[in-house]
C-alpha cells in the first residue's frame, strides 16, 4: 500500500470515529469536523468509510444511520446524503406508496423531476430491492388521472437513450395546441401517447416550443372548465416537469406532512442540482430567505441538538 492509500485508510478512520461519537452520543463529537466529512466528500469517499466503519465496528453505516434518523435529524440527512441516489429514491419511492398513507407529492416530485435514465436506474433498484414492479405498485395505489399521467411518465423511461430533436418537438407541440384548443374537451389520449414516448429531456423541449409558438406555457391551456379533474392534475404535473424549482418552493411553503423531514429531503436531493433556483423561488413567494426558514423550523424550540442539522443544511444550500 502506498503512502497516499495508507493516509487515505488512515483518514478515513479518523472519519468514522467522529461519525461514530455522534450516532453514540459520545460528548467527544466534533460537530465542525462532522459538518466537514458530510459536506465535502464525494459519494465515492463514503463508500470506503461505509466499508472502513464496518472493519472498525462490524456495523453497516447505512444501517445504523437509518435507525438513528429517527431521533437524530442530522442522521436522517446524512443517511440521504451517503445513500446512492438510485437507492435513495427507490426507498423514498417505497415510503411513499407503502409507508401508511399515500404520498402523491412525493411520487409526483421523483416521477417527474428525475430524467428519463435516472427513472430507468431507480425502477430496475426498487425490483432488485423490494423484489417489486414500480410501475405495477404505482398502478395500483394511484387513482384516477394521476394514475394515468404518472404511468405514462414512468413508461417514457422506454425512450431514455434517445437525444433531444428540436424539430419533433415543434411538432410535437403543435399537437399538442390541437389536443388542448381543437375541441370542446381536452384530447387525453393524445396527450398521454406525448407524455409515455418521449423521454424527460424530449418534453421539456415540447414545452420550450409551445411556449415558443404560442405566447405562454402549456400550463395555462389546460383550463378547468374543458379539462376538468384530469387537467387540474395534468397542470400540476407539467408544472412540475417544466419547472421543478417551483414545485419544490411550493412543496416548502405547504409544510405537508413532516416539515422537517421534507426540508432535508429536498435540500440533500436538490443540492448539487438546483437548490440555489429552489431557494430563489422560495424566497420570491414567500419574502423571506429559504436559510431563515430553515432555521426558524429547527430551532423553534430551545433544544440544542438540531444545530448541525441546520449549519448542514444552509451550507448545502449556500454551495
Amino acid at each position: 500500500m502506498g503512502s497516499s492509500s495508507r493516509q487515505s485508510a488512515k483518514q478515513h478512520e479518523l472519519d468514522c470515529q467522529h461519525i461514530h461519537h455522534y450516532i453514540s452520543g459520545n460528548a467527544a463529537c466534533n460537530n465542525q469536523r462532522l459538518l466537514q466529512i458530510m459536506l465535502q466528500k464525494k459519494f465515492h469517499e463514503f463508500k470506503f468509510i461505509r466499508q472502513t466503519y464496518f472493519a472498525l465496528y462490524s456495523q453497516d453505516l447505512h444501517h445504523v444511520l437509518s435507525i438513528a434518523q429517527r431521533n437524530k435529524p442530522f442522521a436522517k440527512a446524512a443517511y440521504l446524503r451517503m445513500s446512492e441516489p438510485q437507492e435513495r429514491d427507490a426507498e423514498i419511492m417505497r415510503n411513499s406508496i407503502f409507508g401508511g398513507s399515500l404520498n402523491l407529492n412525493t411520487l409526483i416530485e421523483i416521477i417527474c423531476t428525475r430524467s428519463s435514465s435516472d427513472l430507468q436506474c431507480i425502477k430496475q433498484t426498487y425490483r432488485s430491492r423490494y423484489n417489486s414492479d414500480l410501475e405495477q405498485d404505482v398502478h395500483v395505489t394511484v387513482k384516477g388521472g394521476y394514475r394515468e399521467i404518472l404511468m405514462a411518465v414512468l413508461n417514457s423511461t422506454r425512450y431514455y437513450g434517445c437525444k433531444v430533436d428540436t424539430s419533433r418537438a415543434m411538432c410535437d407541440a403543435k399537437t399538442l395546441y390541437e389536443a388542448v384548443e381543437s375541441g370542446k374537451t381536452i384530447d387525453q389520449k393524445t396527450i398521454l401517447s406525448l407524455l409515455s414516448q418521449r423521454n424527460s429531456g424530449q418534453l421539456r423541449a415540447i414545452l420550450g416550443c409551445f411556449k415558443h409558438l404560442y405566447g405562454h406555457e402549456f400550463s395555462k391551456s389546460i383550463k378547468q372548465s374543458k379539462c376538468g379533474q384530469f387537467g387540474r392534475e395534468l397542470r400540476i404535473v407539467i408544472r412540475c416537469m417544466q419547472s421543478p424549482e417551483k414545485f419544490f418552493a411550493k412543496l416548502l411553503r405547504m409544510k405537508s406532512g413532516d416539515a422537517r423531514e421534507l426540508i432535508i429531503r429536498i435540500v440533500v436531493t436538490r443540492s448539487e442540482i438546483d437548490i440555489k433556483l429552489v431557494s430563489k423561488a422560495f424566497a420570491a413567494k414567500t419574502g423571506i430567505s429559504l436559510e431563515n426558514f430553515i432555521r426558524r423550523e429547527f430551532n423553534s424550540t430551545k433544544d440544542k441538538k438540531n444545530e448541525t442539522v441546520v449549519s448542514f443544511l444552509v451550507s448545502m444550500i449556500k454551495g
